[in-house]
């Protein structure tokens, strides 16, 4: 377990407290979009669980999002509360979620964050998440996606 990546020692400890197993892949190029994703794992983009950070009303929201999706982000404001929806940054994203971006996780966060779910993600049996790093990603059931992040699954994506 020495050779894994810190973060994915990290997310794999936290599925273990929320119930889910995880089993990294490690990809050396990396993942950095959901089509590069997809295409290394060999499955659909829309089974990609893109983690989406955005700051509502300045209150620091997540977004999982299927990779064949885009965000509506009036429809992530209006779920959260809230009006305003904005882009957060890189630093901001690592202060909440304590992950880089194209690395965060389901679970395991530094601090509790409101999670919105995207409905695509629930018509496929597996979809693939951030393990932690953008090298690293893992299947899960999307239904455990839905328990193990205490996410609200609602309308998200751009028509």
């Amino acid at each position: 377990m020495s050779d894994i990546h810190k973060n994915v020692r990290r997310v794999i400890a936290a599925g273990e407290a929320v119930g889910v197993e995880v089993e990294p892949r490690h990809f050396p190029a990396g993942a950095k979009t959901a089509q590069d994703a997809a295409d290394a794992i060999g499955c659909a983009v829309g089974q990609i669980v893109k983690s989406l950070i955005f700051a509502v009303d300045d209150e620091v929201v997540l977004a999982y999002v299927s990779g064949s999706n885009q965000l509506d982000e009036s429809r992530l404001a209006a779920a959260a509360g809230g009006e305003r929806c904005e882009r957060v940054d890189a630093d901001v994203v690592r202060e909440a979620t304590g992950f880089p971006i194209g690395g965060v996780p389901p679970f395991g966060h530094t601090r509790k964050l409101a999670v919105f779910i995207d409905p695509d993600l629930l018509g496929h049996d597996e979809v693939w998440a951030a393990a932690g790093t953008w090298n690293d990603v893992f299947p899960l059931d999307p239904r455990a996606l839905v328990e193990a992040s205490g996410g609200t699954v609602v309308e998200l994506k751009r028509e």
